[in-house]
């Protein structure tokens, strides 16, 4: 895969403040994630010499940040995204030292991870990725099973949304705007159609089919008064995209909108958003 390649068949558009929504929800991924799975990768990693981690829509590192240090041995860590600034800011955030002390390395690789095959994963001894499979399509969480299940390495994907979202106090409102949000979610944008909600499930069947065992876990946000800069930006950016999905929930929401973001900047608005990560092992 070239980096010209790479950057024309790149999907994914990203906001110019991405970056500073990925530190924002950083504590809370780290909250929300399931170590019991991190406990099954532990035990499949043996030897001395470096095992090798691909991490999938890496941005600014914050999986690896928090996963480099659980894991034993030796390790050599893939950075996977399209955008060079997030990359630079994965590898220069990412730790040198593992569990018990073992060295960290870490290389960058731009390019569309959607197009990523066996050959590419050879020698993995673990993809992983985080908040990132609802922003794919059927076929290239396909494409994306079959490159972790040819390689024979397990694949440990966290923080995928279920469509869930349950706010506190409740509002007649906020069921209308969570079914938007799951619409726009699963959106057809340059061609490809978003799974969104769906996507855990169709990458598990995925997984089933080429014979490998999966286990899920949930890992819901708990938003509450201690988050309450995050809650604000999550239910900013939740409710643009229930009106941008359907427009006409401008008028309608306009002092829900205003009342919930009081709430939100007080810490009033306590928020539960449904995740569920994912471990696939070859049998």
């Amino acid at each position: 895969m070239t980096e010209q390649q790479a950057v024309q068949d790149a999907p994914i558009e990203l906001p110019p403040d991405f970056a500073q929504w990925l530190a924002l929800r950083e504590p809370a991924d780290v909250a929300a994630r399931a170590t019991d799975l991190v406990d099954t990768v532990r035990a499949t990693l043996t030897g001395d010499t470096p095992y090798v981690v691909h991490d999938l829509g890496a941005g600014t590192g914050s999986l690896g940040r928090w996963l480099a240090p659980l894991l034993p041995g030796p390790q050599h860590w893939v950075l996977y995204d399209q955008d060079p600034d997030l990359l630079a800011r994965a590898r220069a955030g990412m730790p040198t030292v593992a569990a018990g002390g073992a060295p960290v390395t870490v290389q960058t690789r731009r390019g569309d991870l959607t197009r990523l095959t066996a050959t590419d994963l050879a020698g993995a001894a673990l993809v992983t990725a985080s908040a990132l499979l609802d922003m794919l399509t059927a076929a290239e969480i396909e494409r994306l099973v079959a490159a972790c299940a040819g390689a024979g390495c397990p694949a440990l994907f966290l923080i995928s949304v279920t469509g869930t979202v349950r706010l506190t106090p409740a509002d007649p409102l906020d069921v209308e705007i969570a079914d938007a949000f799951n619409a726009h979610q699963r959106r057809t944008v340059g061609g490809r159609h978003l799974l969104g909600p769906g996507a855990v499930d169709a990458c598990a069947a995925a997984f089933t089919r080429h014979g490998m065992t999966v286990r899920t876990r949930p890992s819901p946000w708990r938003l509450g008064p201690e988050q309450a800069a995050l809650t604000a930006q999550w239910f900013t950016g939740w409710l643009d995209a229930a009106c941008e999905q359907r427009p006409e929930l401008v008028d309608l929401t306009h002092e829900y909108a205003k009342r919930r973001r009081n709430e939100a900047n007080a810490g009033r608005l306590g928020v539960l958003v449904d995740h569920t990560d994912l471990l696939a092992v070859p049998r």
